[in-house]
């Protein structure tokens, strides 16, 4: 009988404690500056690829971890550093798996390469896919990609926004409509390279928490790709359109979309930040209970708090082992049949946003000062719920996949 166990290994242990340390070293001493600068942390980034962590190695090592808690790991570790600079680090790997999960071998070697540069040019990517009236309404987009055979080309028309990196990358991954009548189903996936005319950024966003993470608008206008810059390549994507116009004329099963496909491959990544984010409040609140004085005792002496704190800690214990869950399922082929990588990320990203609001209540009015972190870690807990599907849309795909109903 095989051997079950939850314990990390040697290695993930020794990565583990590498990755805590570049946090509690590099990331925690810089993270006020950054937030209140409100600007890509760029020598953060170049320390974390002049030692390996941001670099397409690392992350290609982490993800084909064979019990899958490489990348969660990870993420955990970083983002209890601090969730801004935490995702200027690690920003660029959702336009990665966004070019993993529907390129080709080819593309894939070529273009996420570029994506990172390297110690001494280091460079990031955009994954654009939300837009101004098409947030977690997919179907809605209107960015257009029309296919110019003469040339081989295909030409964008649009506008991103809440595009981590947008603007500034060096690579940008764009979602875009190709057959409007098939509406989420008519959508792909293109490669923008670098300096390439027509795309600029607009809007950058000044934004409740993660502030040293970029955000930005992305417009794109008559912009002109090589037909090998589709994701998966044009044969790949007539066939799944000719699939998906059989299905819709027989009222058949639906097919997944470009933007889809990605999202539900990083669901228990952002579950993982959220849990660094939510442990690095407890931490604070933990040790300030132990310390603070009230009426001659330390106020964790108070059941009003202990019991605070154990409730938060077994929140996020349990947010762990849903994330730790559907990541080995991910590695290990088991289908999400529950819905289980949206059950992570929004168990996760409640248990964020709660924990850090609980460490303000446990530090009074200092948590209510920017002089003690929680007040940054709760600005950024925030977004948890927010991107990469709202909680909303989460509890949305939850119910579906166990009702089998189209719940609206």
């Amino acid at each position: 009988m095989a051997e079950f166990t939850l314990e990390l290994n040697d290695d993930q242990k020794q990565v583990r404690d590498w990755l805590h340390g570049f946090a509690a070293d590099v990331i925690r001493p810089a993270a006020s500056e950054w937030d209140e600068r409100e600007e890509t942390p760029w020598p953060i980034i170049q320390e974390a690829a002049k030692v390996g962590i941001y670099s397409l190695d690392f992350y290609a090592q982490q993800f084909f971890d064979p019990t899958g808690l490489g990348i969660p790991m990870a993420m955990e570790e970083l983002f209890w550093g601090d969730a801004g600079i935490a995702l200027s680090i690690v920003g660029t790997g959702l336009a990665a798996v966004g070019v993993l999960a529907n390129g080709t071998e080819e593309q894939i070697g070529t273009w996420i390469p570029q994506m990172y540069g390297d110690a001494d040019d280091v460079k990031v990517a955009a994954f654009c896919s939300s837009e101004p009236d098409a947030g977690s309404d997919v179907a809605s987009m209107r960015t257009r990609a029309v296919y110019d055979q003469v040339k081989d080309e295909w030409v964008l028309n649009g506008t991103k926004t809440w595009a981590t990196n947008g603007g500034i990358a060096n690579v940008h991954v764009v979602v875009a409509v190709v057959d409007p009548e098939l509406g989420s189903k008519g959508h792909a996936s293109f490669i923008v390279p670098p300096d390439t005319p027509g795309l600029s950024q607009g809007q950058k966003f000044k934004k409740h928490g993660i502030r040293a993470s970029h955000t930005a608008e992305v417009v794109l206008e008559d912009v002109r790709v090589p037909g090998h810059c589709l994701l998966g390549g044009k044969e790949k994507l007539d066939q799944r359109l000719a699939r998906a116009r059989e299905r819709a004329a027989s009222g058949g099963e639906r097919v997944k979309n470009a933007a889809m496909a990605t999202f539900e491959a990083s669901r228990p990544a952002v579950g993982a930040m959220a849990v660094g984010t939510a442990r690095a409040a407890y931490e604070v609140a933990l040790d300030y209970a132990r310390t603070r004085t009230q009426f001659g005792r330390p106020i964790i002496d108070n059941q009003g708090v202990a019991f605070q704190l154990a409730d938060m800690r077994t929140r996020i214990d349990a947010a762990r082992l849903l994330v730790w869950r559907a990541s080995w399922m991910a590695t290990t082929g088991k289908p999400f049949e529950s819905a289980e990588g949206s059950m992570s990320k929004l168990y996760a990203s409640e248990t964020a946003k709660k924990v850090t609001a609980q460490a303000i209540q446990i530090l009074g009015g200092n948590g209510f000062t920017r002089e003690y972190p929680v007040e940054r870690m709760h600005r950024d807990a925030a977004i948890y719920t927010i991107f990469e599907g709202t909680s909303e849309i989460q509890r949305l795909v939850i119910a579906r996949t166990l009702s089998g109903m189209p719940i609206r």
